[in-house]
C-alpha cells in the first residue's frame, strides 16, 4: 500500500508542477485570474479529487482567512471562487526557482517574518490589491498543520485587516492532509469538504479577535469531524 501510495503522490506531484508550468504560460496569453483558475482545476480534474461546500462566499469579503494542511489548499480554493486572489506567503517561497515565478507573475505578496520594513510593504501592497479588486487571502498559522490541531495565528492577518477595516471571511478546510502529503509522500483520491464561516469587519479595538477567531474555526473542525466520521 505504501508502495502504491508514492506512486500515486509522484503522480500528483507531476501534474501539479506541469499545471504551474501551464498556468506561468497562460499568464501572457488569458487575462488574470484566469490563469491560475485553469492551472487550478487542471490539477483537481486530474487528481480526481471532489469539493463539497458548505456555506456560502461572502461577494463583499476582501479578506479570506484558511487553515492550512496541505499542497492541495491553495488549488481548492482557486477552484471554489471566481475572486482574484492575492495570496500572501512568506519571501523564501518567491525565491524558488520556477515555484516563486508561479507567485511572482500574478503578483502575490511577499512577506518577510520578524521584519517591521517587510510589515510596511505588506500593509502598502495589500492596498495595492485591493484596490485592484482582488482579495487578500492567507493562511494565518504561517506554515501547514496537518495534525488537526490549528497552530497560533500570526499577526499579519490582524495588522492588514485592521489598518485597511476589512470585511473578513474565515474558511475552513477539512482533512486535505489526509488526501496530499508532501512530506510523508502521500497522496490519495477523495472528497474534500470547505466551509465558509460568516464573515465579519475586523475590529481594530479588539486586539483578540484574531485569536478568538482561531478558536471558532477550530470548532468548526473538531465538531465536523466529530459528526462526519468520513473524515477521519
Amino acid at each position: 500500500m505504501k508502495i502504491f501510495a508514492r506512486i500515486s503522490w509522484l503522480f500528483a506531484t507531476i501534474i501539479i508542477f506541469s499545471s504551474l508550468a501551464l498556468m506561468i504560460v497562460l499568464y501572457y496569453l488569458v487575462p488574470r485570474p484566469y490563469s491560475r483558475k485553469i492551472s487550478a482545476w487542471l490539477i483537481r480534474l486530474s487528481t480526481f479529487y471532489s469539493v463539497d461546500i458548505e456555506g456560502k462566499e461572502d461577494p463583499e469579503a476582501q479578506m479570506f482567512l484558511l487553515n492550512h494542511q496541505s499542497d492541495l489548499d491553495i488549488g481548492i480554493m482557486e477552484t471554489i471562487t471566481s475572486r482574484d486572489l492575492a495570496w500572501v506567503a512568506k519571501k523564501e517561497l518567491f525565491d524558488i526557482p520556477f515555484f516563486g515565478l508561479a507567485l511572482k507573475l500574478p503578483q502575490d505578496i511577499a512577506v518577510t517574518r520578524e521584519s517591521k520594513t517587510s510589515l510596511l510593504k505588506l500593509l502598502k501592497d495589500a492596498k495595492n490589491r485591493l484596490d485592484k479588486g482582488r482579495v487578500i487571502t492567507m493562511f494565518p498559522e504561517g506554515t501547514r498543520s496537518s495534525k488537526g490541531k490549528m497552530l497560533p495565528f500570526k499577526s499579519g492577518a490582524k495588522i492588514v485587516a485592521d489598518k485597511h477595516k476589512l470585511k473578513v471571511q474565515p474558511i475552513v478546510m477539512l482533512q486535505t492532509a489526509k488526501y496530499y502529503n508532501v512530506k510523508e509522500f502521500y497522496y490519495k483520491p477523495g472528497r474534500i469538504k470547505v466551509i465558509y464561516m460568516d464573515s465579519f469587519v475586523a475590529d481594530r479595538a479588539n486586539p483578540n479577535w484574531l485569536n478568538d477567531l482561531r478558536v471558532k474555526m477550530q470548532k468548526v473542525y473538531d465538531d465536523e469531524l466529530a459528526n462526519n466520521p468520513s473524515h477521519r
